[in-house]
C-alpha cells in the first residue's frame, strides 16, 4: 500500500514563534519530524508550509517541500492544497504528521495508514492511548475520545468522557473505572483519503467543532466515520511551548548518553 506523509509546518505560533526552525540538539525541529517520517513505509514525505524560511530550511537538508497559501484556517486545508498540487488520486492515502512532533514513532505513522486502508467505511483514521490519572482526565487540553465496539469514534471532547457516574472514588475516578473502559486520550495523527480532504474544505465549520475547538468533529457532524485505534508505540507529547522544547531536548540528550 502506497501512502504519503504530509507535514504541515506554520512558522507563526503564538506560544512558540518560529517553531519549525527551533534547534533541538543541533537539528531543526522540522528536520527531526521529517527524518522520523522517512523511517515509516511512506513512499513520499512532503513538508507543507506558508513561509519561505521553512522552505529554505527543508531544502537545506534536501527534503521535499510545498509552499502553500497563508490563508488556510487549518492544517487539513493545507493538506488538501498539497493533494491538489500533486494531483493525487481520490483514493490515495495521506497521513498528517504534525510539524511539532519531533519524536513521532514511525510505527504509528504506518499504523494509522494501514488502519484507514483496512476500513473502507471510515473516512478518517486516528489513534489514542489510555489516560492513567485524573489530572489528565479532567484537563481540557487533553482531548478525550470514546469509540464503539468496532473502533469507530462516538465522540471527541475536551470534557472528561466517558464519565463514571457511580464511581465512589471521587478523587481518583480513572482508577475506579473498569479496566475494559478506561478513558482514552486522542493522539493528533490522522490518515485521510484525498476524496475526504476534498469534501472537508467545502464544509462550513460545524457548530460542535466551534464549541469544542476540535476540527475532527467537522467530519462527524457531516456523517463521516473516524476509525480510532490504540497506538502501538508510545507517542511523546508535541512541542507547543518553550517548556515542551526543553523537555524534548532533555529526552534526546538522555538517549545520547
Amino acid at each position: 500500500m502506497d501512502f504519503t506523509v504530509v507535514i504541515p509546518a506554520r512558522y507563526s505560533s503564538t506560544r512558540l514563534p518560529g517553531k519549525p526552525l527551533k534547534d533541538i540538539a543541533g537539528i531543526s525541529m522540522i528536520q527531526r519530524v521529517y527524518q522520523q517520517a522517512q523511517k515509516s513505509k511512506a513512499t513520499q514525505v512532503i513538508v507543507a508550509t506558508d513561509d519561505q524560511r521553512v522552505v529554505d530550511e527543508v531544502k537545506r537538508f534536501a527534503g521535499e517541500v510545498c509552499l502553500t497559501s497563508e490563508d488556510h484556517q487549518s492544517g487539513t486545508d493545507r493538506l488538501q492544497e498539497v493533494a491538489t498540487k500533486y494531483s493525487f488520486s481520490d483514493d490515495h492515502i495521506i497521513v498528517n504528521v504534525q510539524g511539532d512532533e519531533p519524536l513521532i514513532p514511525p510505527a504509528v505513522i504506518n499504523q494509522v495508514a494501514d488502519n484507514l486502508a483496512a476500513h473502507m467505511d471510515a473516512g478518517v483514521a486516528t489513534l489514542c492511548e489510555p489516560i492513567e490519572n485524573d489530572a489528565d482526565f479532567t484537563n481540557p487540553n487533553v482531548v478525550k475520545v470514546v469509540a464503539d465496539a468496532r473502533g469507530m469514534a462516538l465522540y471527541f471532547s475536551r470534557a472528561p468522557i466517558p464519565w463514571p457516574r457511580d464511581s465512589d472514588k471521587a478523587n481518583n475516578r480513572v482508577e475506579g473505572m473498569s479496566s475494559t473502559l478506561k478513558p482514552m486520550r486522542h493522539i493528533g495523527i490522522y490518515a485521510y483519503r484525498v476524496a475526504m480532504l476534498n469534501h472537508f474544505i467545502h464544509w462550513p465549520m460545524a457548530p460542535i467543532e466551534a464549541l469544542e475547538c476540535l476540527e475532527q468533529l467537522r467530519f462527524m457532524w457531516n456523517g463521516e466515520r473516524i476509525h480510532v485505534d490504540q497506538a502501538k508505540a508510545l507517542v511523546p507529547g508535541g512541542v507547543d511551548t518553550e517548556e515542551d522544547l526543553q523537555r524534548v531536548i532533555s529526552l534526546l540528550n538522555q538517549e545520547q548518553c
